[in-house]
Formats: C-alpha cells, sequence, structure tokens
C-alpha cells in the first residue's frame, strides 16, 4: 500500500466516518461505505492525487455508494435484535441524537440534501452536480426535508 495514502486516509478517517455516518443513519453502514469508497480510492490512487483533490473524490463516492445502495431492492433488512450489543458510543449532546434520529427518517436523497448543504456547507450548485439533479430538485428536496424535520417530536430547531 502507498504509504503518502494510508498516511493521508489515517488523517481523514474520523472526518469521512461522521460524514457517511449523517448518510447513511447507521454506523455499521458507514463504516462499510468507507471502507469500500477508500478501497476505491486506493486503487485510483496516483490519478486522484495528481489532482490534488483526495478529499472530494472519496466524499463523492461515499455519497454515490449511499444513494445507490438505497436504490437495490434486493438489500439486507436488519434484524430487531442485533446478534451482539453495540459498542459503547462516547456522550454526545441530546440535540445532536435527535438531530441523527431525525435525519435517519428521511428519505435518502432528503437526507443527503441536508448533509451537504448544512453539514459540508456546499451550495446548491454543488449539491446538483453531486446528486447528478437539477439545482431545483435540490431545492424541493430540501424544503420537504426541512418540513418533515420542523414537524418531527424530538427536534427543537431547524434552520429555516
Amino acid at each position: 500500500m502507498d504509504a503518502e495514502f494510508r498516511d493521508w486516509a489515517g488523517a481523514r478517517l474520523p472526518a469521512l466516518l461522521r460524514y457517511a455516518h449523517l448518510l447513511t443513519g447507521d454506523p455499521h453502514r458507514a463504516e462499510d461505505v468507507v471502507q469500500t469508497a477508500l478501497t476505491r480510492t486506493l486503487l485510483a490512487w496516483s490519478r486522484v492525487h495528481r489532482k490534488d483533490d483526495p478529499e472530494g473524490y472519496v466524499r463523492r463516492t461515499i455519497l454515490r455508494l449511499v444513494i445507490n445502495d438505497q436504490r437495490r431492492s434486493w438489500r439486507e433488512h436488519l434484524t430487531a435484535s442485533p446478534p451482539e450489543p453495540p459498542p459503547p458510543r462516547p456522550a454526545e449532546p441530546e440535540e445532536r441524537w435527535a438531530m441523527r434520529a431525525a435525519l435517519a427518517t428521511l428519505p435518502p436523497r432528503q437526507r443527503a440534501v441536508l448533509v451537504l448543504r448544512y453539514y459540508e456547507d456546499m451550495s446548491e450548485v454543488q449539491i446538483a452536480e453531486a446528486l447528478g439533479c437539477s439545482p431545483g430538485t435540490v431545492k424541493s428536496q430540501a424544503s420537504k426535508a426541512l418540513a418533515k424535520l420542523r414537524v418531527h417530536p424530538n427536534v427543537t430547531e431547524v434552520t429555516r
């Protein structure tokens, strides 16, 4: 493995996992998506590194993997009781957990639009490029998502 890639991936892994977790709503799926994205990045590292934007490449790959995974109808379904208890998570403020829970109730595209807009601070045009849709679709998906979050019982404040 390329030492430069290993150093870069090691430094960026926590941020990439947070990003994927926000998109998927599931820490285990997030780990799988990040692993797949990093594998694809390693295979294309010489090309990606030359363009001097490995972060953008990996984040676009993660986003595409999450959206494509939602399109598959033969997906694996989680059971009500996992075979082992999940590992303990570090304590976070209740508002973050409430927002994550609320985000998890949204359809994948609406969730992606909100994560890209408010977590990644991307413009509507940039989001449209990343999702392969029009800026108008981004606006309507954001509007619908925010409307759903405003009526969610555990969310106290949503950006207007």
